[in-house]
């Protein structure tokens, strides 16, 4: 464990464009506070310290920026593919240009490593560089008519306003994947950031309104944990706002679902997962544990992709332990983020700490044992929402962690003896949104990849997303897909023109 020696506060100041460091919300192209003229602070999840603080909005915010996005539709809606295509090109432009500052702010405010937060701020870029390209492939068709003289046009328009309402694990690229995909299609957006996580955002309207988009395009609300119920609530039943898009857990998503039903908004859902990792006894050992090492630590675990469940077959058990236990010993170092050296970094918040020490000890309770680590690292008491990379070894399925997302640095490993039982177990589960395995049987390979229940399969790699694929899952973990070609149709109605040509 490394000391912590960053001072947040000075940290903060030596970001070099200082406009980046916004400490107000963004609406109808305007930094505004909010009405009730409160403010709630941003604290540094591995110090603790106060980093700023920013406006604790209500719902009456968010109908001021429901009712700007509104106005800014009227126009939005008719400019022009190519148009919409060089503004969200010049967001891209200056996001890679500004990837440094926007890098350590991540840090600060989120915890990731350095180096985790450049490569968040490349693949948010890279999203805006996707639907700056698709902005220009929004096809119709025409549908050859049964009846004489009748000619079908199928056009595609913009849904309107959408409510963007995005997680705190991955600040700046939840959002331009649902922002760029929105702009692209012809949407104007209000976004609510994470309470814990607000500074990114507005980071990013920053830059967007340097790059010349309009005022009333991108509003971002920003509010605390206290604000948030009431808040989501007007994002949802707002008439005027026609979809709703959410990263989140499931249990939020149903209630926003709900929500959203009374006025029957389109919703797009990317909920909570429990990815199956399937190690089979023909797998290349040393690859799988690499692979294990990337999808289970990055952002100290806060993924939904995350590896949650390691299923490795009893033939190889006792070897890939091995082999995944000195990597972790190897190639993790515990620190603030912004320390040289850093490999993994603290938890966002102290109830994911809290539940990550629970599972652990009840894991123990039932029979499991702790390889590596287990605790909060003693050497900083109190300081930061630390956790130790765990990994427990002969866990058993009647554990909270077998069907609860962990969202930590806790790698339970699980034995199997055959494919058809491992499938089984992968799949019971309600949620569907991510699964790995390792294998070097090619027919294996097809099989378990069709029968895994999820939306998205890596097969001997821990990587899974990028700008060109769909991103989403099945069952509990959502509808509706991010990224890729794809990404842009839950943002665009489908309007049919029966036309007589007689």
């Amino acid at each position: 464990m490394q000391a912590i020696k960053v001072s947040s506060p000075d940290e903060l100041a030596k970001i070099k464009d200082k406009s980046l460091v916004c400490r107000q919300a963004y609406i109808d192209g305007k930094w505004v506070d909010a009405a009730s003229q409160q403010h709630f602070d941003i604290v540094d999840p591995a110090t603790l310290e106060t980093i700023g603080s920013v406006p604790d909005m209500d719902a009456s915010d968010v109908k001021l920026a429901v009712s700007a996005a509104t106005r800014a539709f009227a126009s939005w809606k008719h400019t022009t593919s190519k148009e919409r295509s060089l503004l969200l090109r010049k967001w891209h432009d200056l996001l890679v240009a500004n990837k440094d500052d926007l890098a350590r702010l991540m840090t600060l405010e989120n915890g990731k490593p350095l180096v985790e937060a450049h490569g968040e701020i490349g693949y948010s870029a890279s999203f805006v560089e996707w639907f700056s390209e698709e902005a220009k492939r929004g096809y119709g068709d025409i549908v050859p008519s049964p009846i004489p003289g009748l000619r079908a046009l199928v056009m595609k328009q913009p849904v309107g306003v959408v409510s963007i309402i995005t997680p705190y694990n991955f600040p700046n690229a939840m959002i331009t994947r649902k922002v760029g995909a929105a702009l692209a299609a012809g949407c104007t957006v209000v976004v609510r950031p994470a309470f814990e996580t607000p500074l990114s955002a507005l980071a990013l309207c920053e830059l967007a309104e340097r790059a010349g988009i309009p005022p009333g395009v991108i509003n971002v609300v920003t509010c605390s944990a206290k604000n948030t119920p009431a808040v989501g609530l007007e994002m949802t039943t707002n008439p005027e706002v026609r979809k709703v898009s959410f990263t989140g857990s499931t249990a939020v998503g149903k209630l926003l679902m709900g929500q959203a039903s009374t006025t029957m908004k389109r919703v797009s859902m990317e909920l909570g997962g429990n990815a199956p990792f399937i190690v089979f006894e023909d797998a290349d050992i040393q690859r799988a544990a690499e692979s294990l090492l990337q999808c289970k630590f990055r952002n100290a675990g806060q993924t939904c992709v995350s590896a949650n469940r390691i299923y490795v077959h009893d033939a190889v058990y006792d070897e890939f332990v091995g082999a995944f236990t000195a990597l972790v010993k190897e190639k993790l170092r515990i620190g603030h983020g912004l320390s040289e050296g850093t490999t993994i970094g603290p938890m966002i918040t102290k109830r994911g700490l809290d539940k990550v020490e629970e599972q652990v000890q009840l894991a123990v309770a039932a029979g499991a044992t702790v390889v590596l680590g287990g605790k909060r690292p003693e050497a900083v008491p109190g300081k930061g929402y630390f956790f130790e990379p765990t990994v427990l070894a002969d866990v058993l399925d009647a554990v909270p962690m077998t069907c609860e997302e962990t969202f930590g640095p806790l790698c339970p490993i699980y034995r199997f003896t055959s494919e058809d039982e491992v499938i089984r177990r992968a799949n019971a589960t309600s949620v569907g949104l991510a699964g790995y395995f390792f294998s070097r049987d090619v027919a294996r390979v097809f099989r378990v990849a069709e029968a895994l229940e999820v939306g998205m399969v890596a097969a001997n790699t821990g990587t899974i997303g990028s700008d060109a694929v769909p991103f989403g899952g099945v069952k509990e973990s959502g509808m509706g897909r991010e990224g890729s070609r794809y990404g842009m149709d839950d943002y665009l109605n489908i309007k049919l023109i029966n036309l007589s040509v007689l």
